[in-house]
C-alpha cells in the first residue's frame, strides 16, 4: 500500500439551520426585528449539542456550530487508489508480509527495490539478518522511502525468500508499477534577464518554499521583485517567517525575473569559448498537507556567443561633412585572444556596385595597426574625404591579417552621411537641402 497523505472527509447532506425557514435573509438589516429575534427564539443555541439518547436524530440535519457549514467531520481519510507520483516527491510505502498458512515459515529474507529504465535502486535487503520467523496468521511489516528523480516508469519489486514447514526453500514475488509524471513545467527567456515561468501540473496546490538560480561561475544573478508597501511590524515578520508563494493546481503559473551580470574580467574569454551555460534552477515546494517535493532543472542555456578572434567596430562618425575637405572616423579593434594579434591592414575594399566611390581614403590607401596585446583593444582614426554631395554611405571598411593572411568581412555600411558643397563665393551649403 503507498502510504501518502490523506483527505479531508466531506459531508455529502446539506446542514441547515432552523431560522432559516422562519425568517428572511435581510432579517437583519432591520434593527427591531434583530433585537426581538432572541426573545422570539430563547432556546436557540447553534452551539446547542442533541441529547445523545434521542435515538430518532431528527437532529442530523442542523448546524451545531457554524463550523460545520464547511461540511468538514474532521476525520481524514485514507487513499483508496494509488494516485499520483511526480518527480521530485518522496515515494512512501508501507509493504505487509502476512502469512495466510497454517504453519510456520522460517529464515524470511526480504528485498525491496526500485527498478526503472536506467538504474535499480535497493530500498531494503534483510538477506544477512532475515526474519527468523513468522508465525500462522501473523505479519511482518516495514515503510520504505524513495526521492524519486527519474520520469517514466517505475516498479517496485518486493520478494520473500522463506522455509515453509518442510523446510523448502520457497520464493515469492511481487510487482507495483505506477508512472512519475512532471509536477511542474519551466520555461526561461534570456536577455540580459532571465525570466523563469513556473508552472502546476499537479492536481493539488503547491506552496513554493524556494525557487532559486544557481548561476555558473562566470555569472552573478540577483532576483528582481514588486515593491510592496507593508507595515514595518508585517515587514519585520515577512523576515522571520518567509511567506510561501501559491501556484494553484491545475495550470496555476508565477514567474520569476531574475538579472544576469557576466564576469567583466572573464567575458571576453568566454566569447571565445563559446559558452552559454548560466546555470539552473532550486524548487523546493510543499503541498497542501506540507508534503515535501524537491526539483532540480537542467543546465539553462542562453543565446550562444559568436566565437571571435579579433573585432573591428565603428565608434563615431560625423554626422556632416564638406565635399573634399577631409574628416576622421573613429574605430577601434579588439583582440579577444589571450594572445598578440597582427600586424593588421585597414582599407576599403574596391569591390563597389555603384560604380566611383563616393567616399575615398584620404592619403595612404592601407592603414597599417601593429600588434594588439592580448585580450585588449586599440583605438585609431581613419582619414577619410567625401567626393560627392549629398547623403551617403561609407562602405567596404576592411581588415586584414598580415599574419595569418585572413582577410575578416567588410563592416556594414555606415548611413546617413551628408556630404556638403561650400561654394566659391561663401555661398551657404545648406541652402539646397530642407
Amino acid at each position: 500500500m503507498r502510504l501518502c497523505r490523506p483527505s479531508f472527509h466531506v459531508e455529502s447532506p446539506l446542514l441547515i439551520d432552523p431560522l432559516d425557514l422562519l425568517t428572511g435573509e435581510d432579517l437583519f438589516d432591520d434593527p427591531i426585528a434583530s433585537s426581538n429575534l432572541p426573545r422570539l427564539f430563547p432556546s436557540h443555541h447553534l452551539s446547542t449539542k442533541p441529547n445523545d439518547s434521542d435515538l430518532s436524530y431528527r437532529h442530523r440535519f442542523q448546524l451545531q456550530n457554524p463550523s460545520d457549514s464547511m461540511g468538514l467531520s474532521g476525520l481524514l481519510v485514507l487513499p483508496q487508489a494509488f494516485g499520483a507520483i511526480y518527480l521530485g516527491e518522496t515515494f512512501c510505502s508501507y509493504i505487509s508480509i502476512n502469512n495466510s498458512s497454517n504453519f510456520e515459515v522460517r529464515d524470511v529474507a526480504i528485498k525491496a527495490e526500485i527498478q526503472t529504465e536506467k538504474q535499480r535502486i535497493m530500498l531494503l535487503d534483510t538477506s544477512k539478518a532475515p526474519v527468523e520467523s513468522i508465525r500462522s496468521g501473523g505479519r511482518y511489516d516495514f515503510i520504505v522511502e524513495h526521492d524519486v528523480k527519474e520520469l517514466g516508469a517505475h516498479t517496485l519489486v518486493c520478494t520473500a525468500l522463506y522455509n515453509d514447514g518442510d523446510g523448502e526453500r520457497k520464493y515469492l514475488p511481487q510487482f507495483f508499477k505506477f508512472i512519475v509524471a512532471n509536477p511542474l513545467s519551466v520555461r526561461t527567456k534570456e536577455n540580459t534577464f532571465l525570466e523563469a515561468c513556473i508552472e502546476n501540473h499537479t492536481k493539488s496546490n503547491l506552496y513554493m518554499d524556494q525557487v532559486e538560480f544557481e548561476p555558473t561561475q562566470n555569472w552573478s544573478a540577483t532576483i528582481l521583485k514588486a515593491d510592496e508597501h507593508h507595515p514595518e511590524v508585517e515587514c519585520q515578520t515577512r523576515e522571520i517567517f518567509k511567506q510561501p508563494v501559491l501556484i494553484k493546481a491545475g495550470g496555476g503559473i508565477h514567474n520569476y525575473l531574475y538579472q544576469l551580470i557576466q564576469s567583466s574580467n572573464e567575458s571576453a574569454q568566454i566569447k571565445v569559448e563559446g559558452s552559454n551555460t548560466l546555470g539552473k534552477l532550486q524548487i523546493t515546494w510543499r503541498t497542501n498537507l506540507g508534503e515535501p517535493g524537491r526539483l532540480q532543472t537542467q543546465h539553462i542555456l542562453g543565446t550562444p556567443f559568436a566565437r571571435k578572434e579579433i573585432e573591428l567596430q565603428i565608434v563615431e562618425v560625423p554626422s556632416v561633412t564638406l565635399l573634399e575637405i577631409p574628416f576622421l572616423v573613429r574605430l577601434t579593434l579588439t583582440n579577444h585572444m589571450d594572445r598578440k594579434m597582427g600586424p593588421f591592414e585597414i582599407f576599403l575594399s574596391q569591390r563597389d556596385p555603384q560604380g566611383e566611390k563616393a567616399v575615398m581614403v584620404n592619403g595612404l590607401q592601407t592603414l597599417v595597426i601593429q600588434q594588439v596585446e592580448p585580450l585588449s583593444s586599440m583605438d585609431f582614426n581613419l582619414s577619410l574625404i567625401a567626393t560627392r554631395i549629398g547623403v551617403q554611405k561609407i562602405r567596404g571598411i576592411t581588415l586584414l591579417d598580415k599574419g595569418e593572411k585572413k582577410t575578416y568581412d567588410p563592416l556594414p555600411d555606415i548611413e546617413p552621411h551628408k556630404n556638403l558643397w561650400w561654394g566659391p563665393h561663401g555661398d551657404d551649403p545648406m541652402a539646397d537641402f530642407p
